[in-house]
């Protein structure tokens, strides 16, 4: 990234107050960007656990196959889901508060005993698979803003803390060597004065 300046002292400000802001700035997004590496860390592990839990979940009622082929599947659905939204290194995301479940009355005479069981266990799975959903998207947008924040530190630490050191260093460098011709021009133009000076003194003496 070229950063535009001008060889003058406005141009100079303008760039060392960019500088101060970017350097005072880069701590922050760094510490932000610490925390969501943490947290995206944190996530996967928990997503891990989720869909292992899950997936024991399942396995644990394989022997009752036989028996859920009976099962009227209609009977249950997800009613609706609650969520609260929490902020995460400052970053919004979405947190699985419940889940609400429609049970359809039935005969407890004319469907089997185990029905009830029946109900809890994919209330509990569903509860569980949405939950996994729930952690997956939570991931992305975790990643996306740690991303995002990398390489925002990237662009200061990389990109316009060095480009904007050196567009001050250049002028800085451009005032100095103007600074220093003119001095050294009005030194010359001293010096001729003063030779001019004596000369006009020496031919009015003689």
């Amino acid at each position: 990234m070229a950063i535009k300046f001008q060889y003058n002292k406005t141009s100079l400000q303008q760039l060392e107050k960019q500088l101060k802001v970017r350097k005072r700035t880069l701590p922050i997004i760094k510490s932000k960007e610490s925390a969501l590496r943490m947290e995206v860390k944190k996530c996967k592990d928990d997503l891990v656990r989720l869909e292992r839990e899950l997936e024991e979940g399942i396995s644990r009622y394989d022997s009752m196959f036989a028996l859920w082929n009976e099962f009227n599947p209609n009977l249950i659905k997800v009613a609706d889901v609650h969520l609260t939204v929490r902020k995460i290194a400052g970053t919004r995301i979405p947190v699985l508060d419940k889940v609400d479940f429609e049970v359809t009355p039935f005969s407890l005479f004319s469907q089997p005993k185990w029905y009830y069981d029946g109900i809890n266990i994919l209330q509990s799975l569903a509860h569980d698979a949405i939950l996994v959903e729930f952690t997956t998207a939570k991931l992305a947008l975790l990643e996306k803003a740690r991303k995002k924040t990398t390489q925002k530190v990237n662009l200061f630490e990389k990109v316009q803390i060095p480009g904007y050191e050196d567009a001050i260093r250049k002028i800085k460098r451009f005032m100095e060597d103007e600074e220093n011709l003119s001095k050294s021009s009005q030194k010359i133009l001293k010096s001729l004065l003063e030779r001019r000076e004596a000369e006009k003194e020496k031919e009015a003496e003689a």
